[in-house]
Formats: C-alpha cells, structure tokens, sequence
C-alpha cells in the first residue's frame, strides 16, 4: 500500500486480547493497531477516521492508565444512531481496536471472551461516545471538533476541480495532497490537543 508517510509517524495503539491469545493468534496476546489499520478499514482516510481514532486512542489511555487496554473487555456506545452522519464509520474504528460488536459479533467460548452486543448507537449521553470497561465500570465520554484544525485555505476549489468531469492526475493529486496534509495535522500535530480531543469522566 503506497500510503503517504506521516502514516507511520501515528503512534499505534497497543491493546491485549486474551481471546487471541487462548486461540494462538497472538502469543502473548499483545496487538498493535496502526491508523493504516483504520484506513484499509475504512477504506480512506479522512478528519473523521483521524478523529475516531485519536477518541478511541484517548478513551482507552483514560481508562487503563497503568496496562495495557483489553480488547474484548470494553463496551462502547454512541450517541447517533447507526444511519446517522458518519456514526458508522467512527463505530467500526473503535471495534477494530476495542473488539466492541454488535448483535453480530463473536458470542464467546464456555460464556467467556463474547464480543456480541458490546457496540449500541441512539444512546444519550453529552459526549460523542462512551467507553466503559466491563471489569469495574469505569466510563469515560470523547468527542473530537474537526473544527479545531482549520481547513487548508483553497481545499474547497480544489475538490471541485478534481470532482469535475475530465478532471487530469495534476488536479486530483492537488486535492489529495491537500486533504492529506490536514488529516497530518490532526494527527501529528493536534493529536493531543484538548480542543481537537475533549475527554470527561462520566
């Protein structure tokens, strides 16, 4: 994958996940997700896939301060329904670092390790999403502000010019380059911004 390179610049996000580790897919159970992850998932990357994965970075910093956080032993929840906006889009980064499904998801071994049921959407809360582990109940609610990282002056024309028809390579690599440099931002720069990323405890 030919990804621009401030992608390996993203510090990963480390997670242990005893069900990979009881069935051998990781001997120690430890994982690292990069943000690459997060964009072949998605698909693209983008303000929202950058602010979803700095949340989901945040909340679980937040709630497993001395370790590392358990994939599989967190619940996540959403303040939008799952049609609405990019709920969904944010939804699945979290599920691919945290494990979090819904009624779909793995269902266990012997009433353990179950993944099912741990992602909802429509529920109100004054953050964007909720965290909570599942072990002691401790919650915590992000949100991210893509706003705080003001667009790259000229961004909009060149989205036009490389939307419209016949539009050359030139045009389109403008663009790119341009809508790649302010998820750079946001992820380099800002990454720990209060402003960009707010965390409170629920």
């Amino acid at each position: 994958m030919n990804a621009p390179a401030f992608f390996d610049q993203v510090p990963p996000i480390v997670v242990h996940d005893a069900l990979a580790q009881l069935l051998g897919a990781a001997a120690d159970g430890r994982i690292a997700y990069r943000y690459v992850d997060a964009v072949k998932l998605a698909g693209h990357s983008c303000p929202t896939v950058a602010g979803a994965w700095l949340m989901t970075r945040a909340a679980l910093a937040r709630l497993y301060p001395d370790r590392l956080p358990q994939r599989g032993g967190v619940r996540v929840q959403m303040r939008e329904a799952e049609d609405a906006g990019v709920a969904g889009v944010i939804a699945a980064v979290a599920t691919l670092v945290t494990g979090a499904a819904g009624r779909a998801g793995f269902k266990g071994l012997a009433g353990m390790h179950r993944r099912n049921d741990l992602l909802s959407f429509g529920i109100a809360m004054q953050g964007q999403m909720r965290f909570t582990r599942l072990d002691d109940g401790r919650t915590v609610e992000v949100s991210h502000h893509t706003e705080a990282v003001p667009s790259p002056s000229g961004l909009r024309p060149l989205l036009q010019a490389a939307l419209a028809p016949g539009a050359d390579e030139a045009s389109r690599t403008a663009f790119a380059r341009a809508w790649q440099e302010r998820v750079r931002q946001i992820l380099i720069e800002h990454a720990d911004d209060p402003s960009l990323i707010v965390v409170r405890e629920a």
